[in-house]
């Protein structure tokens, strides 16, 4: 007899989600995925200043930020036809490439490792071997003996106190733990380092983009930087060869640690590969433009239906007509007013909360379609469509990552064991590298521009008269993210966001096919209902953001805090 589960809230993420699934027999039969706030930025807009918009877009999240300030210039400037000045696309480039880096360092040790990695399980490792296996798999010159036993002393200090902090909500010694001890201690050991690399990259964002989060530096038009090498109150050849330094030393980090360790957790739980896929439709747009018009994109998109690569579908640019047409979404089991099925364009945001229903609505998340099918965004679609497209950089890194799996496995694994959770988990390491490889050509792209004695960043917009309609694409960390505004007389009309987890926590759509989260879940194990790791394996696999896909409103109007103002 089936047995329903509740996993409410679903921890390590931003924002509040809730799964439900039917487990069978030690399988999840049914699941639906549902968002418990309401995002209300986009009533919030209506009748502003469009060039005010991405400063509060980049308030829909306290994660994802910049990447909704990115989207919502753009969505401007699209609407308008605006070209941009190449050094604001590659200063902005670096922005949001370490903002990317930043986002799945901390979400693969962070937010992710913890469901595989059993912490205190690394309190019984042997140290020496531990830093013997480290070295064996890498060069990285943090995988010392004392280094390792150091981390593993604090982590002794933590489990005798009886209060393990940051470890203190993990599965430990469940059965679907698989790592030795060493293992365990050599991924705490750069889950601890990992912290000080995702702060090396942040400081790239705040130098460029003034502070972070929420970057200060956008305009519709391109950037605030004044470009002047002679002048120390701007962006200056000194800031970008420090910029370049943070770079180079975050980048030994992801390739000598953080790719290894995701190789090593790949390896030691192949099975993983088996579960997990749901969803093939894969979708992603290209990014990172390097001319003004934007036709030229550093990394490509693409689309894949049904997972089958012979029919992939690259996406070259964010003006093709197809973003435009075919992105749809559904509220047929969501908490608005209708059923309708609609394009951003002409959606409105009208909440309407009638009671959590298995059967009708129970997600204030819509559902988004591309061309009328769910799809999967993220990591995963984006790393395959590039592989597909043909990107040297990403080719280098899937064949890398498949043949260090596979030496550690003892067994051939191919590109199709992506399908999966671990498959999910190892292309967002791959894309963290290919960000990483991308800053380079960025970095070397602004400095050889400013060469040419170019020092422009900005032009300015002008509204006309009538209604303008425009997009803003971009390629974030958890996948496809667009912006979609009606201007009209110089003020905003409509605004909508389709933001990643809207596409992946998304209910059930108009045709009531389930969301990827939900398709995910299907046929996962479950060792024990009580204790459902597994189910955490398959969501926390998406890095899930909630607060980007709804935002919280309290429609008694009592307050939440009270900030006293000195």
């Amino acid at each position: 007899m089936a047995k329903k589960i509740t996993i409410d809230p679903v921890t390590r993420i931003e924002g509040h989600l809730r799964i439900d699934c039917e487990v069978d027999n030690g399988k999840v039969v049914n699941a639906w995925s549902s968002g418990q706030m309401w995002r209300g930025i986009e009533i919030i807009l209506k009748g502003r200043d469009p060039r005010d918009a991405w400063a509060y877009t980049q308030r829909i999240c306290g994660v994802c930020t910049t990447v909704h300030a990115m989207a919502s210039v753009r969505a401007v400037e699209d609407a308008l036809d605006l070209e941009i000045p190449v050094n604001a696309h590659y200063i902005r480039n670096l922005i949001m490439a370490g903002h990317g880096i930043h986002d799945h360092i901390v979400h693969f040790y962070q937010l992710c490792a913890l469901d595989w990695v059993d912490i205190v399980s690394a309190t019984k490792a042997d140290a020496l071997a531990a830093a013997k296996l480290g070295q064996q798999l890498s060069g990285w010159k943090r995988n010392s003996v004392q280094e390792i036993k150091g981390v593993q002393d604090r982590l002794k200090k933590f489990v005798a106190s009886g209060q393990l902090g940051i470890f203190a909500s993990g599965y430990w010694g469940h059965p679907a733990m698989k790592l030795s001890p060493e293992v365990n201690l050599l991924a705490a050991t750069h889950y601890l380092q990992a912290l000080e690399y995702q702060r090396k990259i942040n400081q790239v964002v705040a130098i460029l983009g003034s502070k972070t989060p929420h970057v200060q530096n956008l305009a519709v038009g391109g950037v605030t930087n004044p470009i002047n090498p002679d002048s120390p109150s701007t962006l200056t050849l000194e800031k970008l060869f420090n910029i370049k330094t943070l770079i180079d030393e975050v980048g030994d980090f992801i390739k000598q640690a953080m790719f290894t360790d995701m190789a090593a957790v790949g390896a030691n739980y192949a099975d993983w590969t088996g579960y997990g896929a749901g969803v093939l439709n894969y979708f992603s747009v290209p990014d990172m433009p390097m001319d003004s018009k934007g036709t030229m994109y550093d990394l490509p998109g693409g689309y894949i239906p049904n997972g089958d690569v012979s029919k992939f579908e690259s996406i070259a640019t964010h003006r093709e007509n197809t973003l435009y047409d075919d992105i749809k979404e559904s509220i047929k089991h969501a908490w608005y007013d209708g059923e309708w099925n609609r394009s951003p364009f002409e959606e409105d945001t009208e909440p309407n909360y009638t009671g959590y229903d298995y059967e009708s609505k129970y997600s204030w998340v819509k559902a988004p379609t591309y061309r009328d099918k769910p799809a999967q965004v993220g990591p995963l679609a984006n790393v395959l469509a590039m592989y597909l497209a043909g990107h040297g950089p990403t080719k280098g890194y899937v064949d890398a990552a498949l043949q260090t799996v596979s030496k550690l496995a003892g067994t051939s694994v191919g590109i199709d064991a992506l399908h999966s959770t671990i498959g999910r988990i190892a292309a967002r390491v791959i894309r963290c590298a290919v960000l990483y490889d991308t800053m380079g050509v960025q970095w070397q792209a602004l400095i050889d521009n400013i060469g040419k004695g170019d020092m422009a960043t900005f032009n300015p917009p002008v509204f006309p008269s009538g209604e303008q309609r425009g997009v803003g694409f971009h390629e974030a960390p958890r996948g496809t993210l667009s912006h979609w505004i009606v201007i009209e007389n110089g003020k905003i009309k409509n605004y909508q966001a389709v933001v990643p987890s809207t596409w992946n926590a998304g209910p059930r759509n108009d045709g009531d096919e389930l969301g990827p989260y939900e398709a995910s879940l299907l046929g996962n194990p479950i060792a024990d209902a009580e204790l459902p790791l597994e189910v955490l394996r398959t969501v926390h696999s998406f890095d899930p953001c909630l607060a980007c896909a709804i935002h919280l409103v309290d429609g008694k109007n009592i307050p939440l805090s009270k900030v006293k103002v000195l």
